[in-house]
């Protein structure tokens, strides 16, 4: 999957200190809903279990052939936002020297694409912290509707803090 500047693709082990450099970051983190990674070492643990799947790929940027981003699907098994049966899960990043740039927009995009082409899946849904309605805005711009507010447990360095997201919805 690409375009004229970004190729989805698997995360090599290679990626580890670049996926370092910008998960370690901890404004990517909080606002993505994971803790900042500590070490390479970390990172390269993340690509080797949580990335290493037919689901999730990195983001290259095609103009210096290193990974800007993740962004991936998954069943919502183990969601805690109310979903319908068959449903996915979409996630994304992009380092924070890449935003507003469009990069987030368009590795959706070509996800989403991809999705259609490739599956059977009836909806893709997600959400976001209400304090960053960047990534919202990426996901409006690529169809999804906003669907309500609920609240959720934290999952990065404040478990056990529930905060409110806006949950969000694209239907075939």
């Amino acid at each position: 999957m690409e375009t004229d500047r970004i190729l989805l693709r698997p995360w090599y082990e290679e990626d580890a200190d670049t996926l370092f450099l910008y998960a370690s970051n901890p404004v990517i983190g909080n606002r993505a809903g994971w803790p900042p990674h500590k070490s390479p070492d970390e990172s390269l643990e993340i690509i080797r279990t949580v990335f290493h799947n037919d689901t999730t790929w990195a983001i290259e940027n095609k103009e210096n052939h290193r990974p800007i981003g993740c962004i991936g699907y998954m069943p919502t098994f183990d969601l805690k936002l109310p979903t319908q049966e068959g449903d996915v899960l979409i996630g994304y990043w992009i380092g924070q020297p890449y935003w507003n740039q469009g990069f987030c927009t368009e590795a959706l995009r070509l996800m989403i694409e991809y999705i259609k082409t490739t599956t059977h899946i009836p909806s893709l849904i997600s959400s976001h912290y209400i304090d960053n309605p960047a990534s919202g805005r990426v996901m409006e711009k690529c169809g999804f509707i906003d669907i309500g507010q609920t609240i959720i447990e934290n999952n990065n360095q404040q478990q056990g803090k529930m905060v409110r997201v806006l949950r969000l919805e694209l239907r075939r």
